[in-house]
């Protein structure tokens, strides 16, 4: 089998570190590794596979020889996603940058692998609330048409970065201690206000639009609309940020086409790639963040008919955003371009 030189760009945060367990857990087919990161993290040295690396500052030069970039965000995207290509590395973005540029494949395998066969070497991965719900809606979308999604988030700290997890802890104890809690962080670190997550939730993800709307609630049904190549889907979101460490969480109403009965929505969600059912509400199995951490899969549960409305439904989605919502899904992304000769 042929193997792949990979880097991944930003290695010592938290997508990065996912990045390397699931390389290992997976498989995947490498024969040379870099590991890159600001000037900050440069000269960091990460034991992986028996093997000591040690992480390099990205600069264009970087990606020399390179055949698969996986980045694990933010801002460095821009300044070297276009470089990397240059030398003829396929990046696959875990950050925003490129995710609603009309010329970059938004992707995620089980849901839409053939956008896949057209990229000019960058490809996109979404948001990780897009992707966990997409996951949930595909086998329904391909049933009966959704016309509109309503959709609510319970978003774990984790996908503010390690700080925020860090933050947390620390609110608990002083908490608990009788101690005044110090917010440094939520809900954004640039931003002029912070607050408490310890026994709170907050409204706000990213910054608010002329709209009144979140930027993170505006990538859902951005993203949503592309994912699907529906632009006429109508959607709204709300994001709240919960003071969970690990796996976001998601009450969905979709309204179709046509109707489908929760049966039926059971027997579609059983069938779907990367989808586990729990869902028996007289025994009290349904999914909570505190067990699908660290796995790959979706799960769904409390799947009822909408009562208010007569083609409508009702889910609960929770799935791990720094597995399935960011790291794996990338990583699914050059499995999949590797198995159909696309890179």
């Amino acid at each position: 089998m042929k193997k792949y030189n990979v880097a991944i760009m930003g290695a010592t945060g938290a997508v990065g570190q996912e990045f390397l367990r699931l390389i290992e857990e997976r498989k995947f087919p490498f024969a040379e590794l870099k590991l890159l990161a600001s000037k900050r993290s440069a000269g960091k040295k990460v034991p992986f596979m028996g093997k000591e690396y040690t992480v390099e500052e990205t600069k264009p030069e970087s990606f020399e020889k390179v055949d698969i970039a996986l980045f694990a965000g933010g801002a460095a995207s821009k300044e070297f996603a276009r470089p990397a290509v240059d030398r003829g590395a396929v990046v696959i973005d875990n950050g925003s940058a490129f995710r609603m540029d009309p010329d970059v494949p938004l992707v995620v395998p089980e849901v839409n692998p053939e956008a896949l066969k057209n990229h000019k070497g960058i490809i996109a991965n979404p948001n990780c609330s897009t992707i966990i719900m997409v996951i949930a809606l595909k086998p329904l979308y391909d049933y009966a048409k959704i016309k509109r999604i309503i959709v609510s988030t319970y978003q774990a700290v984790s996908g503010a970065g390690k700080e925020a997890i860090d933050e947390l802890t620390e609110q608990v104890r002083s908490v608990l201690k009788g101690e005044e809690a110090q917010a440094n962080i939520l809900p954004s670190a640039g931003m002029p206000k912070h607050y408490q997550i310890a026994f709170n939730l907050l409204p706000q993800i990213d910054v608010f639009l002329d709209n009144g709307y979140s930027k993170e609630e505006m990538k859902m049904v951005l993203e949503t609309q592309k994912i699907f190549n529906d632009p006429d889907m109508a959607i709204t979101a709300t994001t709240v940020r919960v003071p969970v460490y690990r796996s976001h969480s998601e009450a969905v109403t979709i309204e179709t086409e046509g109707k489908i009965t929760a049966d039926k929505a059971r027997q579609l969600l059983a069938a779907a790639p990367g989808v586990i059912v729990q869902d028996n509400p007289q025994e009290q199995v349904y999914p909570m963040p505190l067990y699908t951490s660290d796995r790959n899969e979706v799960f769904v549960g409390r799947i009822r008919e909408d009562i208010s409305h007569p083609s409508s439904l009702n889910l609960w989605v929770v799935g791990d955003q720094i597995r399935k919502g960011a790291a794996l899904n990338a990583l699914q992304i050059a499995e999949y371009m590797i198995g159909h000769n696309l890179i």
